[in-house]
């Protein structure tokens, strides 16, 4: 399995559009937000390379342009 981290923001929104297409993205708050990338198949932390609502708000930008 090919796996991904929270740098990579385009392969999150694809996968999030993908896997949720009757979510409106700009109405998850960043903790779910968080728990559904999480909860992706492929998904995994890298040391070093944490969380933020920086990453956050582009990851729901790149879920939103991808429902576009």
């Amino acid at each position: 399995m090919n796996r991904f981290h929270w740098l990579d923001v385009q392969r999150i929104g694809e996968e999030l559009a993908e896997r949720h297409p009757e979510t409106d993205p700009v109405s998850v708050s960043f903790p779910t937000l968080k728990a559904l990338v999480t909860a992706l198949p492929g998904f995994a932390e890298l040391p070093g390379h944490p969380c933020n609502e920086r990453i956050l708000e582009a990851i729901q930008q790149a879920w939103i342009d991808e429902r576009e």
